[in-house]
């Protein structure tokens, strides 16, 4: 094991004491539940606390009572600071509320969540995570029965009821944890070998053992690291090294990002240098990571550096169809930011393309209903039908090492891709701006642009308004998002054309939005 990753440490100090004082008693009244994606996300204290993590149980336990939903709840969390804490709270809660809970004793990925539902052994989750943001940040998660992110009316209806348990805590029910325990209605469970089986239906591990070349695995302090170690074992991966064990709520390990902050995330080069010096000096072939709750993936190669997300995407999607991985599937899913190359692959497979809103939530009837071929987006998730319908990052990073193993490089692969499709450049910019902006873009609709014939030259072919605003040309696209959660614009582009015409589109777009 190589301990020596820290790269460049953060001089930013973590106080951990006062950050598990601010989770039980925060120094502030707590903003009211709001989930994002799937969850409820803030900064440990007022932005999440023991109450937040409290009223969303009890939430949950209202709508499976009101919906009749039986069988256990799979409880648990991430390696972050309050991760198990908020496991534990919202384990008590259900069990005073008479619902049968798995609680594991270890760390838990968010696709292994989905992968227990959807085998039939849990019919929900909580997941406690805030993914890759920072370590004063913590998030709880719920996935209800098809396994995938809780969609918006089921979100909304968790938000309605947790925030009237925030304004009245002491209709919450509880039961002490070792009461629980002793009365049969919280145990634990091996979540690690039904998972690693199961992912040799998808990975040919025998292909990873047989290779010449050496693999790197990071889980970035993560919840995968104990699968990945059964994963090394269990299939004989000798050549396969988990280069860090390393386990800490501070992460103080990670090189920081590029606005001095920690964050886990594996397509970024500030977190993910330690990785692409191991490539680029010959130590490893081939270096992959997941994030802290393993639902994104990155990869380094020696050949191509740091991997984009778009590139891997377009390579796993090619392999595995080509290689008939994923039985009866006719679509390849994306996400609106993500690459169009993605549309040329599909083409030249005769396989259709669908174009979701942004949020892994869009593919899970498409995954339950075994549509896709492969469904990801840009911010480095995927996944595949027949599989999870979250995004699994470890299901990546293996993928990627099979590619390796049997066809080369990610990125003389991607390479052969562009020659045959076409060169994609591609870029997302953020924007600061202010709330009235981010209102006035938000209520932009397709017939705002019915006047706009023409952007950077080409033609407008087509204006989509269901997530932010995404303008179609001849050969290329551009989007704009505001974020729900910081004053700025998000601006996605891609262009067939050149690397200057992306200039030009990022200009022209940021015009038009002046407007």
């Amino acid at each position: 094991m190589v301990s020596e990753l820290a790269g460049t440490l953060t001089k930013q100090k973590i106080d951990v004491v006062s950050l598990r004082e601010q989770f039980f008693k925060p120094n502030g009244t707590p903003v009211p539940v709001k989930f994002g994606t799937s969850g409820h996300r803030g900064t440990l204290g007022v932005g999440f606390c023991a109450l937040h993590a409290r009223a969303i149980a009890q939430a949950v336990a209202r709508i499976h009572k009101e919906q009749n939903i039986t069988g256990p709840i799979l409880v648990g969390g991430d390696t972050r600071l309050m991760s198990a804490d908020t496991a534990r709270l919202c384990a008590e809660v259900l069990a005073g509320n008479g619902f049968a809970v798995i609680l594991p004793d270890m760390p838990l990925p968010t696709p292994v969540f989905s992968f227990e539902i959807i085998s039939g052994r849990a019919s929900a989750s909580l997941n406690g995570t805030a993914s890759h943001n920072p370590p004063q940040d913590m998030g709880l998660k719920y996935n209800p029965s098809n396994g995938g992110p809780a969609d918006a009316s089921l979100t909304s209806l968790i938000e309605k009821y947790a925030n009237e348990y925030m304004a009245e805590p002491e209709q919450i029910k509880s039961m002490p944890l070792e009461e629980a325990r002793q009365q049969g209605l919280v145990r634990s469970a091996d979540l690690i070998t039904p998972y690693i089986t199961a992912l040799a239906r998808f990975i040919d591990f025998k292909a990873i053992a047989a290779s010449p070349l050496k693999f790197a695995v990071h889980p970035l302090g993560g919840s995968s690291l104990a699968f990945y170690e059964e994963i090394k074992e269990k299939y004989g991966l000798k050549n396969v090294e988990i280069v860090s064990k390393v386990q800490d709520p501070t992460f103080y390990f990670i090189p920081i990002d590029h606005d001095g902050k920690i964050r886990m995330d594996p397509s970024s080069k500030y977190p993910m240098s330690p990785l692409i010096q191991f490539v680029e000096n010959g130590t490893y072939n081939f270096a992959g990571a997941s994030d802290p709750d393993a639902d994104r993936f990155g990869c380094a190669t020696a050949k191509g550096g740091l991997i984009s997300p778009n590139h891997a995407l377009c390579v796993m999607a090619d392999y595995l169809y080509r290689h008939h991985k994923v039985r009866d599937a006719y679509s390849i899913g994306r996400t609106l930011g993500t690459t169009s190359l993605l549309d040329r692959i599909a083409a030249s497979h005769g396989l259709r393309l669908d174009e979701v809103n942004v949020g892994f939530k869009y593919f899970v009837e498409g995954i339950v209903k075994r549509k896709y071929v492969l469904a990801g987006e840009e911010s480095a998730g995927m996944s595949v039908s027949g599989w999870t319908p979250e995004k699994d990052g470890i299901l990546a990073v293996c993928l990627l090492m099979e590619i390796m193993a049997t066809e080369g490089d990610i990125a003389d692969l991607y390479q052969q891709l562009t020659a045959k499709h076409g060169t994609p450049y591609y870029t997302r910019v953020d924007v600061p701006t202010d709330e009235e902006t981010k209102k006035r873009v938000k209520s932009l609709k397709a017939a705002d642009f019915e006047n706009l014939h023409q952007v950077a030259g080409e033609k407008v072919t087509r204006v989509r308004d269901t997530d932010g605003i995404k303008i179609y040309l001849q050969s290329s696209w551009f989007l704009v998002r505001p974020s729900g959660t910081e004053n700025i614009l998000k601006i996605y582009a891609e262009t067939f054309v050149s690397p200057k015409h992306l200039e030009d589109l990022i200009e022209q777009a940021k015009q038009i939005l002046a407007k």
